[in-house]
């Protein structure tokens, strides 16, 4: 339903800025922040407040943009998108920030997250006379605004917004004022800061102090807030909300030095190998974490259970995560590339291997191997969040249930086929205690869907198109 089946992947980044009279320059460095977050695409598109000028393309931040492109978008407003696709198809016409253009006035949208009725919304559109340029889910809302009657443009978002479905992190852009959204449910981050006297918005807060941007807030759900040369101007478009914010940005995608929701990324991620000691301690000789997003939970570990830690596991900084690989023997061949056992560190040792999560089991597999090869006498894998066995339809391009291997396999299936000593993982009371929400609500303010099924929202099946819900058609 939401594209090549590819394993764990991130969703996309979402930058803006308003009133600065660099602004592509500032969305540029926004993106480079942003990158971990999509390696396939990258676009901005900025406003001298008489009209949009866009530049996107395929590949990183640095494929897609030069110096001579920033200078030709000229513009005191912008919003920028890094893409990894989990709706539609993995190509140019996809990139985001889409454009449209008509008689009233052009826009741009650029979304973090999936709208889980595209599928229905597309049919019933096109039902009414849409032609879709697109087949992302983004292109989805500029139809519903089109469509919505209103004159008034923020309230022909607003409108639109209360028909989507799902998670969404959101940045439109006009000639004159900028609007940023997020979902009811607040499943993806998304905040505000302030670089002298212009505002900006990010997905994560890392990107303002690359930047030299101070945090103001967060973007709260359900919120719609228009950005122009008068400041804030903050509406609801919709009175229920309910903060299940995705689990999976503490425990793997956002960047350590980002906070979401004033929880630093960094110390949930220790606190949960601290939880994860505590859940599951084993006598060994060293402690090591799986680069980069494992590093900071094989600390906690560490310095739960006093057992040293290094780092047995060395990244190669110039291999392209084995992810955005299109094939599964490509992706193991890069798991090879992209990793190295330190020898010297792990020979004729005990070693706790700490990673933040499995899917299908294959890179975990492949790691414990260079574990044994560089002479590790045993290999204990802990992991520092439940096991993954419902798919996410919230942006997260995570696999059918049936090839998520945690839902076809027990536990100790897993560990017999990654040759481990032992395999744990982290419980999900374990999880929420050690990220530490201070939300007291069942599920701690946090989305669980893939490790307990429990999904915040509706899904709609691909086949299944509820038209009277969605638009009312017949």
């Amino acid at each position: 339903m939401f594209g090549e089946i590819k394993g764990l992947n991130e969703e996309c980044g979402v930058f803006g800025i308003w009133g600065h009279v660099d602004a592509a320059q500032i969305t540029y460095y926004g993106l480079h922040s942003l990158q971990h977050r999509g390696q396939e695409g990258a676009g901005i598109v900025v406003t001298d407040r008489e009209k949009l000028s866009i530049h996107k393309g395929m590949g990183l931040v640095n494929d897609v943009f030069n110096q001579d492109i920033l200078d030709r978008l000229k513009g005191t407003g912008a919003i920028g998108h890094t893409r990894y696709t989990t709706a539609g198809a993995s190509d140019f016409v996809n990139c985001q920030p889409l454009q449209f253009n008509s008689q009233s006035g052009s826009l741009a949208l650029a979304h973090n997250g999936n709208i889980v009725n595209a599928t229905a919304l597309k049919h019933q559109l096109e039902y009414q006379g849409s032609i879709f340029q697109t087949t992302s889910d983004t292109e989805v809302i500029a139809h519903l605004m089109k469509r919505s009657g209103y004159p008034d443009l923020k309230d022909s978002l607003k409108n639109a917004l209360t028909m989507v479905k799902g998670a969404y992190a959101l940045v439109c852009l006009v000639e004159d004022k900028m609007f940023v959204a997020l979902d009811p449910n607040g499943l993806r981050p998304l905040s505000i800061g302030k670089l002298g006297d212009a505002y900006v918005v990010s997905s994560e807060t890392c990107a303002f102090d690359i930047i030299g941007a101070t945090f103001e807030r967060e973007v709260q759900p359900g919120e719609l807030i228009t950005i122009d040369d008068d400041g804030l101007h903050i509406d609801v478009f919709s009175p229920s909300t309910k903060r299940t914010i995705c689990s999976m940005e503490y425990v793997y995608f956002a960047r350590p030095d980002s906070d979401v929701e004033q929880i630093n990324v960094h110390y949930a991620r220790k606190n949960l190998g601290k939880q994860l000691a505590k859940e599951a301690p084993i006598e060994a000789d060293v402690v090591t974490g799986v680069p980069d997003s494992s590093i900071s939970a094989a600390i906690g570990f560490a310095e739960e259970t006093g057992i040293p830690y290094e780092l047995g596991l060395i990244k190669n900084r110039y291999i392209n995560r084995t992810f955005i690989q299109p094939s599964q023997a490509l992706r193991e061949q890069g798991v090879k590339m992209k990793l190295s056992a330190v020898r010297g560190v792990v020979a004729g040792k005990r070693v706790v291997m700490i990673d933040d999560s499995i899917v299908r089991g294959t890179t975990s597999r492949r790691i414990v191997g260079l574990l044994r090869e560089a002479g590790a006498k045993e290999v204990h894998v802990r992991i520092s969040s439940p096991p993954i066995i419902n798919p996410c339809f919230y942006g997260i391009d995570t696999s059918t249930k049936g090839e998520l291997i945690a839902s076809v396999k027990t536990t100790e299936e897993i560990r017999e086929e990654m040759g481990a000593d032992s395999l744990t993982y982290l419980s999900v009371e374990g999880l929420k205690t050690g990220i530490g929400r201070p939300d007291t609500t069942e599920n701690c303010g946090q989305c669980l869907a893939c490790f307990t099924g429990q999904y915040p929202t509706e899904i709609y099946p691909e086949t299944d198109h509820p038209y009277d819900k969605v638009l009312g058609g017949k």
